[in-house]
Protein backbone atom coordinates (compact mmCIF):
# COMPACT_ATOMS: atom_id res chain seq x y z
CA UNK A 1 0.00 0.00 0.00
CA UNK A 2 1.35 3.63 -0.65
CA UNK A 3 2.32 5.64 2.03
CA UNK A 4 1.24 9.35 2.65
CA UNK A 5 4.60 10.72 0.89
CA UNK A 6 4.18 8.63 -2.32
CA UNK A 7 1.11 9.99 -2.80
CA UNK A 8 2.05 13.12 -1.87
CA UNK A 9 4.79 13.02 -4.81
CA UNK A 10 2.75 11.24 -7.35
CA UNK A 11 -0.48 13.64 -7.02
CA UNK A 12 1.84 16.80 -6.56
CA UNK A 13 3.24 17.76 -9.96
CA UNK A 14 0.34 15.99 -11.69
CA UNK A 15 -2.09 17.94 -10.49
CA UNK A 16 -0.50 21.62 -10.56
CA UNK A 17 -0.20 20.26 -14.30
CA UNK A 18 -4.09 20.84 -14.12
CA UNK A 19 -3.76 24.46 -11.58
CA UNK A 20 -4.61 22.56 -8.81
CA UNK A 21 -2.37 22.51 -5.98
CA UNK A 22 -1.87 20.74 -2.23
CA UNK A 23 -2.23 24.00 0.49
CA UNK A 24 1.01 25.03 1.44
CA UNK A 25 0.23 23.62 5.07
CA UNK A 26 1.94 20.63 4.53
CA UNK A 27 0.75 19.17 7.99
CA UNK A 28 -2.90 19.10 7.10
CA UNK A 29 -2.49 17.90 3.50
CA UNK A 30 -0.50 14.83 4.64
CA UNK A 31 -3.66 14.55 7.57
CA UNK A 32 -5.99 14.27 4.39
CA UNK A 33 -3.86 12.41 2.45
CA UNK A 34 -3.25 9.78 5.13
CA UNK A 35 -7.09 9.95 5.26
CA UNK A 36 -7.62 9.43 1.75
CA UNK A 37 -4.95 6.43 2.06
CA UNK A 38 -7.63 4.76 5.09
CA UNK A 39 -10.81 5.28 2.79
CA UNK A 40 -9.02 3.56 0.05
CA UNK A 41 -8.19 0.31 2.11
CA UNK A 42 -12.05 0.52 3.50
CA UNK A 43 -13.61 1.12 0.41
CA UNK A 44 -11.49 0.17 -2.22
CA UNK A 45 -11.40 3.46 -3.22
CA UNK A 46 -10.39 7.17 -2.07
CA UNK A 47 -13.42 8.68 -1.38
CA UNK A 48 -13.45 12.56 0.14
CA UNK A 49 -12.10 12.43 4.04
CA UNK A 50 -14.45 15.34 4.53
CA UNK A 51 -17.51 13.95 3.83
CA UNK A 52 -20.06 10.51 5.02
CA UNK A 53 -19.61 7.65 2.15
CA UNK A 54 -21.71 5.40 1.43
CA UNK A 55 -19.35 3.02 0.84
CA UNK A 56 -20.62 1.91 -2.46
CA UNK A 57 -18.18 3.24 -5.47
CA UNK A 58 -21.46 4.09 -7.77
CA UNK A 59 -23.61 6.56 -4.62
CA UNK A 60 -19.46 8.42 -4.14
CA UNK A 61 -18.66 8.45 -7.54
CA UNK A 62 -19.14 12.19 -7.08
CA UNK A 63 -16.44 12.09 -3.86
CA UNK A 64 -13.75 10.39 -5.16
CA UNK A 65 -10.87 12.43 -4.19
CA UNK A 66 -10.12 14.71 -6.52
CA UNK A 67 -14.09 14.96 -6.38
CA UNK A 68 -16.65 16.33 -8.76
CA UNK A 69 -16.85 19.66 -6.99
CA UNK A 70 -13.11 20.95 -6.73
CA UNK A 71 -13.36 22.58 -10.09
CA UNK A 72 -16.02 25.04 -9.45
CA UNK A 73 -14.84 25.30 -5.57
CA UNK A 74 -11.69 26.16 -6.50
CA UNK A 75 -12.49 28.44 -8.91
CA UNK A 76 -14.89 30.19 -7.06
CA UNK A 77 -13.26 30.19 -3.94
CA UNK A 78 -9.62 29.60 -4.44
CA UNK A 79 -10.15 26.48 -2.10
CA UNK A 80 -11.85 22.55 -2.51
CA UNK A 81 -13.92 21.88 0.19
CA UNK A 82 -11.48 19.98 2.33
CA UNK A 83 -8.86 22.79 1.41
CA UNK A 84 -6.54 20.17 0.09
CA UNK A 85 -6.41 21.31 -3.30
CA UNK A 86 -5.87 25.39 -3.46
CA UNK A 87 -5.26 28.02 -6.61
CA UNK A 88 -1.86 29.47 -6.29
CA UNK A 89 -3.47 32.49 -5.52
CA UNK A 90 -5.17 31.37 -2.51
CA UNK A 91 -1.41 29.82 -1.25
CA UNK A 92 0.00 32.60 -1.67
CA UNK A 93 -2.46 35.03 -0.04
CA UNK A 94 -3.71 36.89 -2.84
CA UNK A 95 -6.96 35.95 -2.28
CA UNK A 96 -9.09 35.70 1.12
CA UNK A 97 -9.79 32.18 2.87
CA UNK A 98 -13.22 32.14 3.20
CA UNK A 99 -15.76 28.99 3.79
CA UNK A 100 -16.24 26.88 0.79
CA UNK A 101 -19.99 25.87 0.76
CA UNK A 102 -20.91 22.20 0.64
CA UNK A 103 -22.06 21.52 -2.68
CA UNK A 104 -22.88 18.57 -2.84
CA UNK A 105 -26.73 18.03 -3.18
CA UNK A 106 -28.82 16.95 0.13
CA UNK A 107 -30.13 13.90 -1.62
CA UNK A 108 -26.20 12.12 -2.05
CA UNK A 109 -25.75 12.97 1.80
CA UNK A 110 -26.72 9.36 3.77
Amino acid sequence: MMNVEELYEMLKDVQAGKGFFFNKDKESVFELLDALITNKARYGYMSCPCRLSAGEKEKDKDIICPCAYREPDVEEFGSCYCNLYVSKEWNEGRIPHVYVPERRPAEKFL
